[in-house]
């Protein structure tokens, strides 16, 4: 699903670290070693369609590699 970052990340949780992700030896593969750290938190999204959405947010990041694979894990507003 396509979609723009409206509004800075807010409310940011991790929810796995290291070999605790199941992905975490395709991450080490695609982008490289690092600290990798499974996080959630809350922002606003602009939609393809041009709608704008409040919405949970799923995304995996590493020290000095950045958020990599952000998706859309509920709509909330």
């Amino acid at each position: 699903m396509n979609f723009q970052l409206i509004s800075d990340i807010t409310k940011i949780q991790t929810i796995a670290l290291g070999k605790s992700i199941h992905d975490h030896k395709r991450l080490r593969k695609f982008y490289g070693r690092g600290r990798w750290r499974k996080l959630k938190g809350i922002a606003s999204i602009r939609l393809a369609s041009g709608r704008i959405h409040l919405a949970e947010l799923h995304w995996y990041e590493a020290h000095g590699i950045g958020r990599k694979e952000i998706k859309i894990k509920r709509i909330l507003a």
